[in-house]
């Protein structure tokens, strides 16, 4: 047994080694798999203004159904804010169509400039049933 636990010991320290992991008290942690990538939801919560927030997934929740691929067939809107064309959310970064951390940049930008807040465009959808 003696033979065995100094044999895991030493393998232990190759891999900690090898790893970058070689250090006063570094202790191995076993692998995980890897998280899941956040919801849109969560990815918003972290970038509106907390004051802004409900008003904000109010808006996307209509428009999209927190969806980021979301097309409207008549027109061609697309993505969580149904930005028309969605090509607009370039602005935000290339990579508009498949990202939502972009979408929502782009989103709660045009919430900004065109109503002054996220509140704001909500009172505007609540009365017009668009943004």
């Amino acid at each position: 047994m003696r033979k065995f636990t100094s044999r895991l010991r030493t393998t232990a320290a190759l891999l900690a080694t090898t790893a970058g992991l070689a250090g006063a008290g570094a202790a191995l942690v076993p692998a995980t798999a890897s998280a899941a990538p956040a919801s849109p939801q969560a990815i918003a919560a972290q970038i509106v203004p907390a004051n802004q927030l409900a008003s904000f997934n109010q808006i996307i929740s209509h428009e999209s159904g927190w969806n980021i691929s979301a097309t409207n067939a008549s027109s061609g809107a697309y993505g969580l804010p149904q930005a028309l064309p969605g090509s607009k959310m370039a602005s935000a970064g290339s990579d508009w169509r498949t990202n939502p951390t972009t979408q929502i940049k782009w989103a709660l930008d045009y919430m900004n400039s065109r109503y002054g807040s996220p509140n704001a465009a909500w009172a505007y959808w609540q009365t017009h049933h668009n943004y």
